[in-house]
């Protein structure tokens, strides 16, 4: 199965049900009244994690997701169904990005997070019903339902990561002391994605993480240990081995140089993480020799062992439950919005000139309006107008230059502008272009 730890997904939530627009009619009642329900909620997308899941591949090869839209309002005050909610599983230790910023991580099973809010139901007539207008003749459609672009990353959750050149011994380690069974080979780069074991020891389980070997520029790309070092980034301790014969015809003590390097130059805290010095392969000609030169200048930080023979492991085991013990808990990720974001208050709208007689109009607000707007209603484009006049769109305009017969877009909606009563304009059933004045009232 391959291994899948960073997607890109799209999550589109459920556009709201449109408002009814019914009146009560009885033989004997001659005016009834309005009674046109509301439409229902479009539905959440959900992220949750899952602890039965390892990989985001399912995500991978179906990136996008959409809830179900809210039901349609309908007459004698029914309110349409909402839509269902959309629960998309991940793996425990997903953290999820949107437009760079860090906005939710996924530490614990069954955890949720909201990913895209589902569109509210539009009113029906009943709910604009007032005492200067007891029949109105107005419905609202469904709010769109938010649309959101999200990278996710999965950082495994383990208490111990193993760091090292290649072919140190790391996959032999993790398979000596727990149940895992990474593929082992006498060869360079053996393992290609991250595995997981819990070991126990002493009455005490933790999970243990291999990723990859590191070589020299792994921070800036160079072989495979780089794409999963995100995956020891939550651990508690590192366990940095060593092999006595080098690699690649570096000497041992510069290889633990080099691999702190890369730790550092990967960034976050990697780096001041608590390591774990272990000169592997001691069963080895050299191992004793290179066991001294270690001993020398990292005196009690550094251990012997070979995971081969099991010789020095209860050691090394010692001291990692040791560490473990002084560092309670994974490292989490707290999600919190840009700091430029914290004291920043929302624009209500935004007038841009276009050029040729083209204005656009943006802002949660009259996006929202527009989207919701029956333009086959006249009392709806009436409304429509006067909350723009209201807002200030007509003052905005006319500082930007509209003239009459401009085109305004707001959205997914366009309007001619035009300075005349909207009472002598006329309003086409399905004309998606509909004259709107909201210069005079």
């Amino acid at each position: 199965m391959n291994f899948i730890d960073k997607v890109r997904v799209y999550a589109a939530a459920g556009n709201g049900g449109d408002g009814s627009l019914s009146f009560r009619r009885l033989k004997f009642l001659e005016f009834g009244g309005p009674n046109g329900g509301d439409g229902g909620k479009g539905g959440d997308v959900w992220l949750e994690a899952a602890a039965r899941l390892t990989t985001l591949m399912d995500l991978h090869f179906r990136p996008h997701v959409e809830a179900p839209r809210g039901g349609h309002g309908k007459g004698s005050n029914k309110t349409g169904d909402s839509g269902a909610d959309l629960v998309v599983k991940v793996p425990v230790g997903t953290v999820v990005y949107r437009d760079g910023a860090l906005v939710a991580d996924l530490f614990k099973d069954g955890q949720r997070w909201r990913a895209a809010e589902g569109g509210r139901g539009g009113r029906g007539n009943n709910s604009f019903k007032t005492h200067a207008n007891v029949a109105p003749r107005l419905a609202e459609k469904g709010a769109p339902g938010e649309r959101a672009t999200l990278d996710l990353e999965l950082k495994l959750l383990a208490d111990v990561g193993l760091v090292g050149f290649p072919n140190a011994g790391k996959s032999s380690f993790l398979a000596r002391v727990s149940s895992a069974k990474p593929k082992i080979a006498a060869y360079p780069f053996t393992t290609l994605s991250p595995n997981l074991g819990v070991a126990w020891h002493k009455n005490v389980s933790f999970v243990v993480a291999d990723i990859p070997g590191l070589i020299e520029g792994a921070s800036q790309g160079k072989g495979l240990g780089v794409q999963f070092l995100r995956h020891v980034e939550r651990t508690r301790v590192l366990v940095h081995l060593v092999d006595p014969a080098g690699y690649m015809g570096e000497e041992p003590l510069a290889g633990v140089k080099t691999i702190e390097r890369e730790l550092k130059g990967f960034g976050g805290r990697l780096a001041d993480k608590p390591k774990i010095l272990v000169v592997n392969k001691m069963d080895q000609p050299e191992g004793e020799a290179v066991f001294k030169a270690f001993k020398k200048k990292y005196r009690d930080r550094v251990l012997a062992a070979s995971v081969a023979t099991g010789e020095g492991l209860d050691a090394v085991l010692d001291r990692v439950i040791q560490e473990l013990a002084k560092h309670d808990g994974p490292e989490l990720f707290e999600a919190r919005a840009p700091a430029e974001a914290l004291h920043k208050v929302e624009q209500g709208f935004t007038v841009h000139n276009l050029g040729g007689g083209v204005f656009q109009l943006r802002g949660r607000f009259v996006e929202r309006a527009s989207a919701m707007l029956d333009t086959a209603l006249p009392e709806a484009v009436s409304r429509y107008q006067h909350t723009l006049k209201r807002i200030g769109v007509d003052r905005a305009l006319k500082k930007a230059g509209v003239r009459n017969g401009d085109r305004v877009r707001c959205g997914g909606f366009e309007f001619d502008w035009s300075d005349a009563p909207l009472r002598k304009l006329p309003v086409k059933k399905g004309d998606k272009r509909t004259r709107i004045g909201v210069g005079k009232k």
